[in-house]
């Protein structure tokens, strides 16, 4: 097996190309995370990579002795490239010189833990990896319980979503369902569902979101499903008082998130 890798043609090259298509994703259970800080967190988490690219180049010699410490690449294959070939694998701008192969994020509804006063997060049919991220990075800050993928347009293994939550895919339990799916399991779970619409007649500073609860935001186009508008035993309504006339989602959840987290710290 190569440890070093100096041309773009080399085949390990292809393979981890493919895997930015979600269907060699699923194919072969693997994801790719590019960034020192996103590898952090992964191995924090004790998540264990299959393969860790670097290029010394770019990368800084503390970040390879902080990497290099780390007992979770005991069994990784360390595979060194020129910036020629990382120019090639990398996906995301300004690149430090650290891609790893990793299996797929876990996103087992059956696998939640809610406990007895959850904060969970719902992204009901969002489409754009960048807001499913911007919004998992949200939910970690906000200690969410949580983030549920509700009939997404994306995976939660999509090197796009890993990159926007900056790896705190692997800090924030995930799950990924149809509605109908996520709808029961909070059903049976008896945690109510507030609903961000605006269609809501009440302001959610208004709102008791102490109690246990699933924040459900819609997809960017046309919100919540009719089908989560019925569910929903509480309608936030956030003022618009500019000339537009909606928030981008992630900027929604957050806002109702924090809510929720200001509510709770009072308390």
């Amino acid at each position: 097996m190569p440890h070093e890798i100096s041309s773009t043609a080399n085949p390990r090259v292809k393979a981890l190309l493919r895997l930015r298509q979600r269907r060699h994703r699923d194919e072969a259970g693997e994801t790719l995370v590019e960034g020192f800080e996103e590898l952090s967190l992964a191995l924090a988490a004790g998540v264990i990579p299959k393969v860790v690219y670097h290029c010394p180049q770019l990368a800084s010699e503390r970040e390879w002795d902080a990497v290099h410490r780390t007992s979770a690449l005991e069994s990784a294959e360390l595979i060194q490239v020129s910036p020629t070939v990382f120019a090639k694998i990398a996906y995301r701008e300004s690149p430090d010189g650290w891609l790893a192969v990793l299996p797929s994020v876990p996103a087992s509804l059956d696998a939640l833990v809610p406990g007895p006063q959850p904060l969970i997060l719902v992204c009901a049919g969002v489409e754009k990896p960048g807001n499913l991220g911007a919004m998992l990075r949200t939910a970690d800050a906000a200690g969410v319980t949580a983030v549920i993928a509700a009939d997404p347009g994306t995976d939660w293994s999509n090197p796009n979503v890993i990159r926007a939550s900056k790896g705190s895919v692997y800090t924030v339990p995930v799950a990924a369902a149809s509605e109908h799916e996520v709808l029961a399991w909070l059903a049976e779970r008896a945690i109510p569902v507030l609903a961000a619409t605006p269609g809501a007649q009440t302001l959610y500073t208004d709102l008791d979101l102490r109690g246990p609860l699933a924040i459900a935001v819609g997809a960017e186009d046309v919100g919540l499903s009719p089908g989560w508008l019925a569910a929903a035993r509480l309608r936030a309504l956030i003022p618009m008082n500019g000339q537009v006339d909606s928030l981008n989602v992630s900027a929604s959840a957050a806002i109702l998130l924090y809510e929720a987290v200001r509510q709770r710290m009072q308390r």
